[in-house]
């Protein structure tokens, strides 16, 4: 493939360069050669320089297609994509904007037949099959039943859905990190200081992931760590693979590198400087994704590399007053020595109504729940943008979700939840369309039981409540299954009492479900779940009347879901047909037993400001937003510093910066928490325009009283500022 042509001088870029800061200009200038790193705090117009980078580039006349950008993850191309969708930018190929899991399965789906055989596949001559998140588990699940029923994890009381995702988790960092899989084990077990009980897992493990890595290779599945290991390891060593990608890609931006794993770090390094102009992009006090591989000190490799570097500052504040929230609170959690300067305990800011820190005490967590949704509709009544709230907790729990969005709702404020971690199956949404899908496909033989169809109606139906519908369900829902199948019977079959309880108008509203649910049991033959999801939704849930039509969550429920049944579909179509068996009914069943869906960008890319964002404060942080009011959720709880428990698995020893060897002791957890919640309060305060609110209350959740770093440190920071 010919080399790309390079930029041609021309005229300025129709940007405001009022809008940028001298800084700002020099990353954008599209006469920048050679690699440029560019290191900030969040906040400092980093990303927005890079991205009027990207588009003076176009207007110099750069090839879009000769342009890539690299991000660690598909939640940050927001910014980019946005950008790209101006109609005003020259008409053309596509920029890449991708991650390097999406390089690498762009390259190995490309070069295939070069490296199948070098990377073991046993079907050199056959074709790849690409797995999401959904489906490696799936195959993950079929290979580990057998070796769960002969004791592997029998002293292990955990979900076989967290067993699935956390033996492919230790894959995928193997992968990210860059050594051999089959040292995991070896490890994990080298880091427990002689454990017996916790050793014996971490053996299982390593018999999980050789037999799971032994079947992929046996079918040519390539989960993440597969592709990774195929792309890095077998691809960059192939000549025409190592051309095509010097020669098609001349321009690069890779932002959030601090994000980013060690592997992909090393590709950057090996390719910088084949780039014409190449713009690296650090967030200081950054890391988010640590637990997913991430590794800031190894994107401090890259600044060594690049021929010039480039500091920038935090630009003003709505409010001037947060940086010095910040700067208190870092001393008091402990900032990295290279940062620590001068105490700041002389410096003041605004507390209370009006001021950047606002906050109010009360004894019990239903209390405080209270207060934030209270506060939150006065914001919202006094003018304030709901999708500039965000309210942040440790851990997102169901019951302190519902209890949210129930008293968001009671004040009519729009909210939305996002929470990767969630399965599928959590979903009340997930639950109703595909129980619904269970009653419109009889041949799938699927038991529906009455409570999960009163549950489910009254998802799908506006108006019925829970004590409604389950006098409905009991009047008209037979559970038996006769030989057609499972089905609703008509309204019109109910006695006179139901009727009147449940009124005509909502019992016109379930007549329509029957009715469209028996019309597509008697048209359509075809076993496509996620066309059936997609006629369901938009013909009828998402109509006036029924329940998706103002959900928010609900909505965007339905669409992660069709997405991750159309993929689950395209991987195991032609296998299960070949079995005789059923896509659809193997989508339920894999869903049932606990699979943790995949991030799709869709959950990020909806309009950010039509609804209050509640999320674990780690996730809003991987969203790289910025908002004008957050709200910190019980703030004295130990949440914020400690990690979730992950008995299969260990971040910080699965790492590069790791000796082997080194034992994990409770001094290594005590430090990697305090680093952890440094990096979590300091990262939330730069992604606020105007005032952090706090949730205090002595009682918590779960009924216990705590006092945590984070609100010890912010007590210190309060009386350090009285005393000022």
């Amino acid at each position: 493939m010919p080399v790309r042509e390079e930029a041609r001088s021309t005229e300025e870029s129709r940007l405001e360069p009022v809008s940028l800061t001298d800084r700002q200009r020099q990353v954008a200038d599209p006469k920048l050669r050679g690699s440029l790193f560019v290191a900030g705090p969040a906040g400092a117009g980093k990303t927005t320089a890079a991205v009027h980078r990207l588009r003076r580039l176009l207007e110099a006349g750069v090839r879009a297609d000769s342009i890539l950008v690299l991000l660690p993850q598909p939640t940050l191309e927001g910014p980019y994509r946005a950008a790209l969708r101006d109609p005003s930018l020259p008409a053309g190929a596509a920029v890449t904007v991708t991650t390097a899991g999406g390089l690498a399965k762009r390259l190995v789906e490309l070069f295939w037949p070069l490296v199948a055989g070098e990377a073991g596949f046993h079907d050199a001559d056959g074709e790849p099959v690409f797995l999401t998140l959904e489906t490696a588990q799936y195959y993950m699940a079929r290979v580990l039943r057998p070796l769960l029923r002969d004791g592997c994890f029998e002293s292990l009381p955990v979900d076989r859905n967290r067993i699935y995702s956390q033996v492919l988790d230790n894959l995928g960092k193997a992968a990210v990190v860059g050594f051999d899989y089959r040292a995991i084990g070896d490890r994990l077990c080298a880091a427990c200081a002689g454990d017996a009980v916790q050793e014996r897992v971490y053996r299982d493990v390593q018999t999980c992931v050789t037999a799971f890595r032994r079947h992929c290779l046996r079918h040519s599945l390539l989960d993440f760590s597969l592709q990774m290991e195929v792309f890095a390891r077998h691809l960059m060593a192939v000549p025409p693979a190592r051309r095509y990608l010097v020669r098609f890609y001349r321009h690069l931006i890779a932002d959030n590198v601090e994000e980013d794993t060690p592997v992909a770090h090393d590709l950057l390094l090996s390719w910088l400087d084949d780039f014409a102009s190449a713009v690296v992009i650090y967030d200081d006090d950054a890391g988010y994704r640590h637990f997913l591989g991430a590794d800031p000190e190894d994107g401090l490799r890259l600044r060594d590399a690049c021929r010039t570097a480039l500091r920038m500052e935090r630009r003003a504040e709505a409010s001037p007053s947060l940086p010095a929230f910040e700067r208190l609170l870092a001393w008091q959690l402990g900032a990295p020595a290279q940062r620590r300067e001068r105490s700041p305990q002389r410096e003041r800011f605004p507390v209370g109504d009006g001021g950047v820190l606002r906050f109010a005490h009360h004894r019990y967590f239903p209390e405080m729940l209270d207060w934030v949704a209270a506060r939150i509709a006065g914001l919202v009544g006094k003018g304030v943008t709901p999708g500039e709230i965000v309210v942040l907790a440790p851990y997102l729990s169901d019951s302190l979700r519902f209890a949210l969005l129930d008293r968001l709702a009671h004040h009519r404020v729009p909210a939305r939840s996002h929470r990767p971690s969630r399965a599928l199956w959590e979903e009340p949404a997930t639950r109703c369309l595909l129980v619904l899908a269970a009653l419109a496909h009889p041949s799938w033989r699927l038991p529906v039981g009455p409570a999960e169809l009163t549950h489910a109606l009254v998802d799908a139906v506006d108006g019925l409540d829970l004590i409604r519908s389950r006098v409905l369900v009991g009047a008209l829902f037979d559970p038996a299954q006769p030989p057609a199948g499972a089905a609703l019977r008509p309204f019109a079959d109910a006695p006179a009492g139901v009727h009147e309880r449940i009124t005509h108008t909502v019992g016109g509203r379930y007549e329509g479900l029957r009715v469209w649910i028996d019309d597509y049991r008697a048209a359509v033959a075809a076993d496509r779940l996620d066309h059936f999801l997609q006629r369901l939704f938009g013909e009828l849930l998402s109509q006036p009347g029924y329940g998706f039509h103002h959900a928010h969550d609900h909505g965007a429920a339905a669409a992660q879901l069709v997405e991750s049944v159309r993929k689950f579909r395209w991987v195991t179509e032609r296998q299960l047909a070949a079995a005789g068996e059923s896509p659809g009914r193997e989508y339920v069943d894999m869903v049932a037993d606990g699979v943790i869906p995949a991030q799709y960008v869709g959950a990020w890319d909806r309009d950010a400001r039509d609804a209050v964002l509640l999320a674990p404060a780690s996730t809003f942080l991987m969203s790289n937003r910025r908002v004008d009011h957050q709200f910190w959720i019980d703030v004295a709880a130990r949440g914020w510093s400690e990690p979730l428990q992950q008995p299969l698995t260990q971040p910080y020893v699965l790492s590069r910066r790791w000796p082997a060897g080194r034992l994990w002791s409770e001094a290594e957890a005590a430090a990697a928490g305090r680093d952890r919640l440094y990096r979590l309060a300091v990262g939330l305060v730069r992604r606020c325009r105007t005032a952090i609110h706090l949730g205090l209350c002595d009682v918590n959740e779960q009924g216990a009283e705590h006092r945590g770093r984070l609100l010890r440190a912010i007590d210190a920071v309060l009386r350090s500022t009285q005393a000022a």
